[in-house]
């Protein structure tokens, strides 16, 4: 059920559309059952326990889930997300690392602890004759957030990122996020971008994410076009045309490299 355009709350999948206008952060916790998906060209299960938390749900794809699958999911737009967000670097870290693995397997304890996080959001939603109604959301939400980043740093150990390093990365992903990538590849374009140069973008990824500044580049270029490819409305020309490939061949080659097959073979 939908109690704000901030924030939704919910116990089944596809409430809200893969589609919607909306770029809403999924944060899923099984409770019962199975649930098979494939994010960012990789397949993950979802089993009772654990926490899945999804920040670019239209990467999604081949979701399959048990009869008996029983799930607990809020759905929150970016700019709430952003707004409940506390004043911690860890953040990047572990939106970085969701972005290569978006399940968290749940310690029994951790579980106890996110099921109040999820009953005291919709406990705050479902108040909306509170005199500080959005505040109260804001402050659940930033309540559930650090739970999160607690969970995953028990999971992959703390982070030391610097405010300077986080800022840059930030501004990085976000220049990727709005799709700058279909026209430019280079890892010099985004270090001119921010005022650095291209070695000391590279350095600051692969600190940040443990990743060069080249692999981010092509990870969101590669999965722009694998979902493109699945269209099958669309030719392979009109795909290249949207990336500025010089010319088809190199589109192909470019697949391939990065894909591991040809745009044909991926497509069947």
């Amino acid at each position: 059920m939908e109690y704000e355009k901030d924030i939704i709350v919910t116990d089944r999948l596809g409430t809200v559309s893969m589609d919607s206008e909306v770029e809403y952060l999924a944060h899923l916790l099984c409770l019962g059952g199975t649930c098979r998906y494939r994010f960012n060209e990789r397949e993950f299960e979802l089993h009772a326990g654990d926490l899945s938390i999804v920040r670019k749900r239209k990467m999604i794809d081949k979701v399959h889930a048990s009869e008996d699958f029983r799930c607990k999911i809020i759905y929150a737009a970016p700019e709430f997300i952003e707004l409940s967000t506390p004043q911690s670097n860890y953040g990047m870290k572990g939106s970085l690392a969701l972005f290569l693995n978006p399940v968290m397997h749940l310690t029994p304890e951790q579980q106890i602890v996110c099921r109040r996080d999820f009953e005291l959001l919709e406990a705050r939603i479902a108040d909306t004759q509170h005199r500080f109604y959005r505040e109260t959301l804001i402050n659940a939400m930033q309540a559930a957030i650090l739970d999160f980043f607690d969970f995953h740093a028990a999971l992959y150990g703390q982070s030391d990122i610097s405010t300077q390093n986080a800022s840059i990365m930030n501004r990085f992903l976000k220049m990727l996020e709005d799709g700058t990538y279909r026209e430019h590849r280079e890892v010099s374009y985004y270090a001119d971008c921010l005022c650095i140069t291209p070695k000391y973008l590279s350095e600051v990824s692969k600190k940040v994410s443990g990743y060069g500044a080249n692999y981010w580049i092509n990870r969101y270029t590669i999965l722009d076009i694998s979902r493109l490819l699945r269209d099958k409305s669309l030719s392979f020309v009109q795909i290249s045309d949207m990336f500025g490939f010089s010319s088809p061949a190199y589109f192909s080659r470019y697949v391939q490299q990065n894909l591991g097959v040809n745009p044909s073979d991926y497509r069947e």
